[in-house]
């Protein structure tokens, strides 16, 4: 065991206080959430609207959702949302033709 004990004197500074100032009312991405939900929508409609193929609904949409959760998180959202859907819809584009054909081929397969 250690046999050197020594005490030292604890001495205590001054209290120390500051002010906690609240915040704004609504976060300052509110306004840029509106802009940015307006924009998918206008983005998302368009596709849609040039849409020749109902089975390509639901992945445009999963496009838009995932192209807008990947944007959300940059800086400035609004600037990189459009090139990301872009991609994320003609990804979505062609994996369904590629899912039709390996289902046509698959069918041709089994009636052989």
């Amino acid at each position: 065991m250690n046999k050197n004990q020594t005490r030292v004197a604890t001495r205590f500074a001054p209290e120390t206080r500051f002010e906690l100032r609240a915040g704004p009312p609504a976060p300052f991405r509110a306004t840029h959430e509106s802009e940015f939900e307006r924009l998918k929508n206008q983005l998302l409609t368009l596709q849609l609207a040039g849409l020749t193929k109902p089975e390509l609904n639901t992945p445009l949409r999963r496009a838009a959702n995932e192209a807008a959760a990947l944007a959300w998180v940059t800086l400035y959202p609004l600037l990189v949302f459009p090139a990301l859907f872009e991609e994320k819809a003609t990804a979505a584009v062609r994996q369904t033709e590629r899912q039709a054909r390996i289902y046509a081929t698959s069918r041709q397969l089994l009636d052989a």
